[in-house]
C-alpha cells in the first residue's frame, strides 16, 4: 500500500520564492561538492582596482558602445 503524506507550508515561511524539497543526504552531497575558493587580490590587484574605481567616480571611462566603436574603427 502507497502512502503519500502532504504538508502544507505557508508562503509567509518561503516569503513567495520557489522551495525545492531534498533528501539531507543529497544537500550534504551538495555541501560538500560545493566548495568555490574565494578570490583573493594581491596588493597590485587592489591598487588597479582603486585607481579604477577613482577613474569611474571621475567620469573617466568608456561605454561598451563608445569601447565597440574603438575597437571597430581600428579594424
Amino acid at each position: 500500500m502507497l502512502t503519500i503524506t502532504t504538508l502544507t507550508i505557508s508562503k509567509k515561511l518561503t516569503e513567495g520564492t520557489d522551495l525545492v524539497v531534498i533528501s539531507k543526504r543529497d544537500y550534504e552531497k551538495l555541501l560538500s561538492v560545493r566548495v568555490i575558493p574565494e578570490y583573493q587580490p594581491t596588493a597590485r590587484g587592489k591598487r588597479a582596482l582603486a585607481q579604477a574605481r577613482k577613474n569611474r567616480r571621475a567620469g573617466k571611462f568608456l561605454t561598451i558602445n563608445e569601447l565597440k566603436q574603438n575597437v571597430d574603427s581600428r579594424i
